[in-house]
């Protein structure tokens, strides 16, 4: 079982151009679309959240039961749900502006216990950023890594949502040595500073580093590797980097490798097929609008 543990929101995508052309609901939340990527990729996966009993919440659960993610977790209460809108580059890059005062998500509080069979646990976004839950989620990351579980941490930086920059980047190297997997863009990695040599030295085994329509390079304490990307028209990135946060951790799963020391024992053949997996994931879904990670079937074995 991989659990997810995160913000879940709803996308307001426009459907052409200008800020208000044809604003239409998403589901989305990075975590949100790690969970439903896992669950369409086949991994048992839960999903660990507080949700609305607004008609947004109903719908952002009914989603990840669609993709097979237990919801038995997900908290709930009558707070409204968070909203993102997205506005949407010549390229198809997206960036947001956030609603989040009193919402569900932020009033999440860590679970007395994860869910039995708990091989790995992921976090990321604006979960770790808005309070109280940034808090309750970072002691979850803490007690997993503690309970000797693989952790996965995607910043996946938005900026409008941090006051304090020099603040979150201490509690970013503060993350690290309870991090097993960093997953970042280079756009995170500029904006946090730091090299990958040095959070490898903080505490995680592996760094891969995704580069957009480049590809991807995972460093680790002894090597390094890169695949190209995937050629693809382009429709939005949306998801692409929480897909390929799922492939990372769904290939990581098939191979029985999700602890410290099978990521050390990859090699080179272990993680090319593992980062062409991920860019050909993320490619699909950039390759259509919003966040629509691929089935299993589509990408056929890992």
């Amino acid at each position: 079982m991989i659990v997810v543990a995160g913000e879940a929101l709803i996308d307001l995508v426009p459907q052409g151009p200008g800020a208000l052309a044809g604003l239409k609901p998403a589901l989305g939340g990075g975590p949100y679309n790690t969970a439903v990527a896992l669950g369409r990729l086949g991994s048992a996966t839960a999903f660990a959240s507080r949700a609305s009993h607004d008609a947004f919440g109903e719908a952002l659960l009914d989603g990840l039961r669609q993709a097979g993610v237990d919801v038995s977790g997900v908290q709930r209460g009558p707070e409204p749900t968070t909203l993102a809108v997205a506005t949407i580059d010549s390229a198809g890059s997206a960036a947001y502006s956030f609603y989040v005062e009193g919402t569900a998500d932020r009033l999440f509080t860590a679970p007395s216990a994860l869910p039995a069979g708990t091989r790995a646990v992921s976090f990321g976004t604006c979960s770790l950023v808005l309070e109280p839950g940034a808090s309750a989620y970072t002691e979850l990351m803490r007690t997993a890594a503690a309970q000797g579980l693989f952790t996965a941490l995607d910043p996946n930086i938005r900026t409008g949502l941090i006051p304090d920059a020099d603040a979150y980047r201490a509690r970013f190297r503060g993350w690290l040595p309870s991090v097993t997997l960093l997953k970042l863009s280079e756009e995170d990695a500029a904006w946090l500073g730091g090299s990958p040599a040095e959070w490898l030295a903080a505490g995680p085994s592996a760094v891969v580093l995704t580069r957009g329509g480049d590809g991807l390079t995972v460093f680790t304490r002894d090597a390094e590797y890169s695949v190209a990307g995937e050629k693809v028209d382009v429709v939005d990135t949306i998801g692409a980097g929480d897909t390929v946060n799922a492939a990372l951790l769904h290939g990581l799963s098939a191979q029985d490798a999700l602890s410290a020391q099978a990521l050390a024992g990859l090699g080179a053949d272990g993680w090319h097929r593992l980062l062409r997996f991920a860019a050909r994931a993320a490619a699909l879904t950039c390759s259509r609008a919003g966040a629509e990670p691929p089935y299993a079937a589509e990408l056929g074995e890992w």
